[in-house]
C-alpha cells in the first residue's frame, strides 16, 4: 500500500473520528463530512497517476469524480424527493391513521407498535422513507425529548430489518436483486424470520427502558385538520403513498434510477396539489401554508450535505482499492467461511456505506452454478441481510440512522453507548436464526 494511500485513509479515520465526536467538538457533523471529502480528494490529486493508466490523466480523475457524484446525487434527489413527499401527505393529514394505528397510553405497548408498523412500512415503502413517517409521527405522540429518542433508535433498528428481507426495502437488496443474485421469493422466505428477530430482540431489550403511561392530553392530540376535503385528502394520501410503492415498478418498466421514479411522484403530486390550492377561498390558501414551495424549507439540508460528504469520501476509498483489498483480505483470513465474511461485512457497513461493500462483494465474488455463490445462495442471502442490518449498530451506519440522527439530534455518543451493543445481540441473534434454517432446511 502506498503512502498516499494510506494518508487517504488517515484522512478519513480523522474525518470519521471528528463525526463520531461531534456533542464534544460542537462543530456540526455536515462540515466535517465536507471537509473529509475534500481532504481525500485532494490528496488523491496529488499522484492521480498511482491510480489511473490512461493518457489524459486528469481526464480520467475528471470523470471519476463526475461518476462518483452521479451515484451519489441518486441517494441525494431520492432521500429530498421522498421526504417532500412524506411532508406533502403528513402536512395533509395522511398518516393520521399510522398515528391512530400506534396510539396507547401504554409506553411499553407504543414501542412494540412502532417496532412491527416500522418493519412491516419499511419492505413496502423502504427504510429511508418509513423512518422519515414514523419520526413525524412520534413527534406528534411523545414530547419528552428523552423517550422520544429511545423510540427514534428502535425505529432506525427495525426500519433496517425490515429493509433486508426485502428485495425493495433497502438499496443494497436492490443491488443484489436487479442483479440477480437473490430473487424475490428467495429472499423473504430465508431472511424474513432472521430480520423479524433481529427487531425483535432488541426491542425486547429497549422495553426495559420505558414503564409507566403517558398522560391523556400530552398522548392523544387531535387530528390533523386540512383546509383541503376529505376526498382530497385521500387523494394527496394515495398518490403520496401510492407512489411511493410505485417507484420499484416504474424502475423495472423503464430501467430508469430509483430517483427518477420519485421525481415523477413528487411532480404528480406537487402539480395535483397546486390544482386542489386553486379551488381554495383566499382566506383558507392564507391560513394553510401548507403549498409545496413552503413545505421545501422543512428539509433538513445538512443531513443532504452530510451525506454529499461522506459517500463522495467513501467512493474516494473505493477508487483507491481499500474497499476491494479489504473484501480480498476477508476472504483469505476467513478461510472462505462466508458467515464471518459477511458478518464482518455487515460490522463494516455500520462504519462506512453499506452500498460500495456490497457493490465490491458483487464485484470479487462471481455467481456460480451451484453452492454457496449461486442463486439464492447463502453467501448472498447473508450478505443481503448483514448489509441491512448491519448499519443499526451506529446512527451513521445506515441512511435510516442519519436522517433519524438529523431529524431528533441524537448524538454519535449516546446511540453508541445506549444502543450499538442492543443492535449488536440482534444481528447476532438473527444471523443463529438464519443458520437453524440452513441446518434443519438442509
Amino acid at each position: 500500500m502506498s503512502t498516499l494511500t494510506i494518508c487517504i485513509i488517515i484522512a478519513f479515520v480523522i474525518g470519521y473520528a471528528c463525526i463520531a465526536t461531534e456533542s464534544v467538538l460542537e462543530i456540526n457533523k455536515a462540515a466535517i463530512a465536507l471537509l473529509m471529502c475534500v481532504a481525500c480528494w485532494t490528496l488523491f490529486m496529488m499522484s492521480p497517476e498511482s491510480y489511473l493508466s490512461g493518457d489524459n490523466v486528469l481526464l480520467e480523475v475528471s470523470a471519476k469524480i463526475k461518476e462518483s457524484l452521479g451515484d451519489t446525487s441518486e441517494t441525494l434527489f431520492f432521500l429530498m424527493g421522498a421526504m417532500t413527499i412524506v411532508e406533502i401527505v403528513d402536512a395533509n393529514g395522511g398518516f393520521n391513521f399510522v398515528r391512530d394505528t400506534l396510539k396507547t397510553r401504554s409506553k411499553r405497548k407504543l414501542m412494540w407498535r412502532i417496532a412491527f408498523m416500522t418493519f412491516v412500512l419499511s419492505a413496502i415503502l423502504d427504510n429511508l422513507t418509513t423512518s422519515i413517517v414514523m419520526i413525524m409521527v412520534l413527534r406528534k405522540l411523545v414530547q419528552e425529548r428523552r423517550e422520544r429518542i429511545i423510540y427514534a433508535a428502535l425505529v432506525v433498528i427495525a426500519a433496517n430489518s425490515g429493509g433486508a428481507f426485502s428485495p425493495i426495502g433497502d438499496v443494497t437488496t436492490i443491488m443484489l436483486w436487479i442483479k440477480g443474485v437473490i430473487t424475490t421469493g428467495g429472499v423473504i422466505s430465508e431472511i424474513l424470520l432472521p430480520s423479524l428477530v433481529s427487531m425483535f430482540v432488541p426491542a425486547f431489550i429497549l422495553q426495559f427502558q420505558l414503564s409507566g403511561k403517558f398522560e391523556k392530553s400530552q398522548n392523544l392530540p387531535k387530528a390533523d385538520v386540512s383546509t383541503f376535503t376529505k376526498t382530497q385528502r385521500n387523494v394527496i394520501f394515495w398518490l403520496g403513498v401510492g407512489g411511493l410503492c410505485f417507484v420499484p415498478i416504474f424502475r423495472g418498466l423503464t430501467n430508469l434510477p430509483p430517483f427518477m421514479g420519485i421525481l415523477l411522484v413528487l411532480g404528480v403530486l406537487w402539480t395535483v396539489t397546486e390544482i386542489f390550492h386553486r379551488s381554495l377561498h383566499k382566506e383558507e390558501e392564507d391560513t394553510m401554508a401548507k403549498r409545496v414551495t413552503d413545505l421545501l424549507s422543512r428539509i433538513d439540508l445538512s443531513t443532504i450535505l452530510f451525506s454529499l460528504g461522506i459517500l463522495m469520501a467513501v467512493s474516494c476509498l473505493e477508487h483507491v482499492g481499500v474497499l476491494t483489498a479489504l473484501g480480498q483480505w476477508l476472504d483469505e483470513v476467513s478461510g472462505g467461511n462466508h458467515y464471518l465474511v459477511t458478518g464482518i461485512i455487515g460490522v463494516l457497513s455500520s462504519i462506512v456505506d453499506n452500498v460500495p461493500l456490497v457493490a465490491g462483494a458483487m464485484g470479487m465474488y462471481p455467481v456460480a452454478e451451484v453452492g454457496d455463490m449461486a442463486v439464492d445462495g447463502i453467501f448472498w442471502q447473508l450478505l443481503a441481510y448483514c448489509a441491512g442490518v448491519g448499519g443499526s449498530m451506529l446512527i451513521i451506519g445506515s441512511a435510516a440512522g442519519v436522517v433519524v440522527m438529523g431529524l431528533e439530534k441524537i448524538t454519535f455518543g449516546w446511540y453508541m453507548k445506549k444502543i450499538t451493543w442492543i443492535a449488536f445481540v440482534g444481528y447476532l441473534a438473527g444471523m443463529f436464526i438464519y443458520w437453524l434454517e440452513k441446518l434443519i432446511i438442509g
